[in-house]
């Protein structure tokens, strides 16, 4: 049904207000304005940072929104001056953007990019104008791309194409959680042959950094977790050995430094807890030890003594897996068609757009990995 230039009323998920379950509502989506594409979304994650802007963000001016950041579709129409999307064509839409004109996207040091919500509106996690309506008032696209409605309009700079042949209900994964995961260890990290790794959170994104560990060809890949049940999960991505810091009446820094004569060469924190971040640090070896800072948090400040520092730790971040977001996602999706990458070890639960409290609740209480959902009919 091509219904280019008119309105289009669809199903979503709407957050009215933060903490408070989302409703689904009938919304109006607008056609897309110049260089817009307006996506029909198959399949998308649920993912941590949709709760985390419902229930610890919380900031009121990033409401009412639909959330969701983690799908794949099919371009339904597009807008003027759009030249590189046709109907039909498969595609995810991006939280981070790549206009490729900026100084971040000319630079390879960084995927960064200075156009779209990212660059200044990290705490409502949006940009103000929006194509969404409901019941009269305007809805927010949390993250430029609320892929929980069954249409959204996203500017062409934060689409990427993908493979013809891709299935939407696994690949919507490549939008956030899993690259974010395996970049972090691949790019971010530079984690190299022979080494020896910690992943502490073993969720979508960490264990999406222990296949990346793997196949920088790590030697021993060690997961950490709270939740036992996690380690057959992160054995199948290439863990070799697992830790609950809840078996040990000690500091878990100081039992991977005990495992490893000193400490870890990489460590990657996939949790967004600023004490575990610290953890990760400290158990970094001395001299060239990296730690990596993966899980989404703007909420508290982190600590660390500067000794770790001046002893030769390096201490970064990563965003979406420091992938240049158009150029990387397509790639991705080629390497999981090519079996060098796993996505369908990772989805738990399949479940509809209606579902969506129960898969939020799903993941509050660590019973799942990624729920996908399907939404609107391919």
């Amino acid at each position: 049904l091509h219904s280019s230039g008119k309105v289009i009323k669809c199903r979503a998920a709407v957050a009215w207000e933060p903490s408070k379950p989302l409703v689904m509502e009938e919304i109006e989506v607008a056609p897309p304005q110049a260089h817009e594409i307006r996506i029909k979304i198959v399949a998308t994650g649920v993912c941590h940072t949709d709760l985390y802007h419902l229930f610890e963000g919380k900031h009121k001016d990033g409401f009412p929104c639909v959330l969701g950041h983690e799908g794949a579709g099919i371009v339904e129409s597009v807008g003027s001056e759009v030249t590189k999307f046709n109907p039909g064509d498969k595609v995810i839409p991006l939280f981070i953007s790549q206009c490729g004109q900026c100084r971040f996207c000319k630079s390879p040091k960084t995927n960064l990019c200075e156009k779209g919500w990212a660059s200044d509106r990290y705490d409502v996690m949006s940009e103000s104008d929006t194509r969404f309506t409901c019941k009269g008032k305007k809805v927010l696209q949390f993250m430029g791309t609320s892929t929980f409605s069954e249409y959204t309009v996203v500017n062409e700079i934060a689409v990427a194409k993908i493979h013809p042949s891709a299935p939407l209900d696994k690949v919507c994964l490549l939008g956030c959680g899993v690259a974010t995961g395996y970049g972090a260890a691949l790019n971010t990290a530079k984690v190299e042959p022979g080494s020896t790794c910690a992943v502490f959170g073993l969720g979508a994104v960490g264990l999406a950094a222990v296949m990346g560990c793997k196949n920088a060809g790590a030697k021993r890949i060690i997961a950490i977790d709270i939740n036992p049940t996690k380690y057959e999960k992160a054995k199948i991505f290439g863990a070799t050995e697992f830790v609950n810091p809840k078996d040990h009446n000690k500091p878990i820094s100081q039992v991977l430094h005990e495992m490893t004569n000193g400490g870890v060469d990489f460590s990657l924190e996939c949790v967004g807890n600023v004490a575990v971040m610290r953890s990760a640090l400290e158990s970094c070896v001395k001299g060239w030890g990296v730690s990596v800072l993966v899980g989404w948090t703007d909420m508290d400040d982190f600590a660390a003594r500067p000794i770790q520092l001046i002893a030769g730790r390096t201490w970064k971040g990563s965003l979406f897996g420091g992938f240049k977001s158009k150029d990387g996602v397509p790639k991705l999706v080629n390497e999981y068609l090519e079996k060098k990458v796993k996505l369908d070890e990772f989805v738990t639960h399949n479940m509809t757009l209606a579902q969506v409290n129960d898969a939020i609740q799903l993941m509050q209480t660590g019973d799942c990995i990624r729920s996908v959902l399907s939404v609107a009919l391919q």
